[in-house]
């Protein structure tokens, strides 16, 4: 059920993703700019031909091709199962969700992707749905290997010490 839950939330973001920018697309003029709470958040459009803080601009192919990538190796990992765990396979199923979005909008925005959000509290590029679940996905991940790292640290201290008990009462 868990697993199914994550599929449907995971779908649900990438729906919210084509439908904000359809909204924005039908009601913003590229370029226009609106406050939405000041000082805080903007809806800004523009369109993004690159990467993350616009770098690689114009490389529509290798985007596509790297997005294929990671969603064959993501698709890969869902269907075999690679982690028993939860938290991997919502990162996983978000770095999905936000890798489609914006793949959607490479094939059939000409290579552009819609971003429109936009902070004043710092000095963010302008992003959308999309990259927001990349880069929650991404974190998790992150997440899920430094509680693994710790995890098996503290396994092999337990195993140490426990070695150590063992060979002590050995002796006596």
């Amino acid at each position: 059920m868990a697993y199914v839950l994550a599929i449907v939330c995971s779908a649900l973001i990438l729906i919210a993703d084509q439908v904000s920018k359809y909204l924005i697309v039908a009601n913003f003029q590229l370029g226009e700019s609106v406050t939405v709470v000041d000082g805080l958040i903007n809806f800004t459009y523009i369109h993004n031909m690159g990467a993350a803080f616009g770098i690689l601009q114009n490389q529509t192919w290798i985007f596509l091709g790297i997005t294929v990538l990671v969603m064959i190796v993501c698709i890969g990992m869902l269907i075999k199962k690679t982690f028993n765990s939860k938290l991997m396979r919502w990162a996983i199923l978000l770095v999905l969700a936000g890798g489609m979005g914006n793949m959607i909008d490479r094939i059939f925005r000409g290579g552009k992707v819609v971003d429109f959000l936009e902070f004043d509290f710092i000095k963010f590029p302008i992003f959308n749905v999309a990259d927001c679940s990349i880069v929650i996905g991404a974190g998790l991940i992150i997440l899920y290997f430094v509680i693994d790292f710790f995890v098996d640290v503290k396994s092999k201290k337990t195993s140490q010490i426990d070695s150590i008990d063992s060979n002590e009462s050995e002796e006596n």
